[in-house]
């Protein structure tokens, strides 16, 4: 390897000292400082006196020493006496404490997650500076060598959420893990899925607050997005900024959340079902609105609407891969000028570029990047079975996706709570967002050691 060094010195009694290293894992500017100046005084002193290091450690193989060297330390070898120690010092390659891109608010923290998991740790435990947060290491990926953390309330987390989560990350067997998405496809209980299991965050707030809750927080190394479980349908659609506006207007902005959501996958499907099976039930004036959009239409409403749906992503995902001072000039133009030039060529009626567009907007609502990519496959299922069966269609479609969703688990715990299984007192941060004063109570579903979020007051 053309970064790897091996450096001799020699001692002041003749003996020679070996370090070895690479070069861009390691932190050069303290090697002299930290190590190779204080060894001037070895053999008097022992090898812990003699390096000013926090840790030192002993080695005892070869293979101990190898992976030490690719995670950053500097192997000292004394050649007379055949002892081998380990001095950490890691070069830190990292980016500065950014606000979130992904999940930005107007108000409250703006710090986020970096690829460094120490530091990530440490954003964390400065919002819970309490004993009872606890933290236990995993490697994974026998090519990456990714260090996971699970990090976890004692004595307020049920313990069998931590057994399962234990569980799974012990079994994992897979060579290259590069981000948590990874890590989660083999933690999840449901890979086929459309609906993600695990909440992806990089705020440390969201984390330290879902801690509070009871669940679990899963941190991968190298990575700014850590995983959040176990987690319900509905926590998908809660904002960090839900807990910082007034009680009313946050409830007011989940429920726009909710109906978005709903109708993203069922307006354009609709317009289908109508225009295809049940056109009588629409009102005169709209009915000849549409009839006079449609004389012209060389395509069936389906494949009207299925084209200009395709057409959307394709322009939603080239604006994401464009780079960012072109990626909403792309969007802008591209949108107004297809559309436009679809209309004109009789490609697409009016009423459906704005029903497109309405569906498009409302998809934005979901805070979660995975939810409004789910919705997508949502509405080209509920598209085709509107345009066999109408209405009907559009309700058996719902009924499937419910009994999946029913079917679903997040370690274990039920995907719908707390509405299947039922617990009403939770429903308190459900569809609204209660009073503070007034959420007391942990949520049932996840069965925490203490449900009381209050402290008793000594007298």
């Amino acid at each position: 390897m053309h970064d790897a060094e091996i450096i001799e010195l020699p001692t002041i009694t003749g003996e020679k000292l070996a370090l070895i290293y690479l070069k861009t894992l390691i932190d050069l500017e303290r090697l002299n400082e930290v190590i190779i100046e204080p060894l001037d005084c070895y053999p008097q002193e022992t090898i812990h006196n003699c390096i000013a290091a926090a840790k030192i450690s002993k080695l005892s193989t070869l293979a101990e020493a190898q992976q030490q060297i690719f995670q950053g330390s500097v192997v000292i070898h004394d050649c007379s006496s055949g002892l081998w120690w380990a001095v950490p010092l890691q070069s830190q390659v990292s980016r500065s404490i950014q606000p979130s891109e992904t999940e930005t608010i107007l108000f409250g923290p703006l710090d986020s997650f970096t690829e460094q998991i120490d530091i990530n740790i440490t954003l964390i435990r400065r919002r819970l500076p309490i004993a009872a947060l606890k933290s236990e290491a995993f490697t994974v990926g026998y090519l990456t060598q990714t260090t996971v953390v699970l990090m976890y309330i004692d004595g307020l987390t049920n313990p069998e959420l931590v057994s399962v989560a234990r569980s799974k990350l012990a079994s994992i067997n897979f060579d290259m893990f590069l981000d948590s998405s990874h890590v989660a496809a083999f933690m999840e209980d449901h890979n086929n899925s459309i609906f993600p299991q695990f909440l992806q965050t990089d705020r440390p707030d969201s984390c330290a607050y879902s801690l509070g809750l009871g669940k679990l927080v899963v941190l991968v190394n190298n990575t700014p997005f850590t995983l959040v479980a176990p987690v319900t349908l509905f926590h998908l659609f809660q904002s960090p900024e839900d807990y910082i506006n007034r009680w009313l207007i946050a409830s007011l902005l989940r429920c726009l959340r909710y109906i978005g959501f709903f109708i993203s996958i069922t307006l354009i499907p609709l317009y289908v079902a109508l225009t295809t099976h049940h056109y009588q039930i629409i009102p005169l004036p709209i009915l000849f609105v549409i009839l006079e959009s449609r004389s012209k239409m060389p395509f069936t409403p389906f494949w009207e609407a299925f084209l200009m749906v395709a057409t959307l992503e394709i322009i939603k995902e080239a604006s994401l891969r464009m780079p960012t001072k072109t990626s909403q000039t792309l969007g802008v133009i591209g949108g107004i000028v297809i559309g436009q030039a679809a209309v004109e060529a009789g490609f697409a009626s009016k009423v459906l570029i704005v029903l497109i567009g309405i569906s498009a907007v409302a998809s934005f609502l979901v805070p979660n990047y995975l939810v409004t990519k789910s919705s997508l496959l949502l509405q080209l299922v509920f598209l085709v079975c509107s345009t066999l069966l109408g209405i009907p269609g559009i309700m058996l479609g719902m009924i499937a996706v419910l009994a999946h969703l029913n079917s679903l688990t997040s370690l274990n715990q039920p995907y719908l709570a707390p509405l299947a299984p039922f617990y009403w007192k939770d429903w308190v941060d459900l569809f609204i967002r209660g009073p503070l004063p007034t959420m007391k109570v942990r949520p049932e579903y996840l069965h925490p050691l203490n449900k009381w979020r209050t402290q008793k007051r000594r007298k």
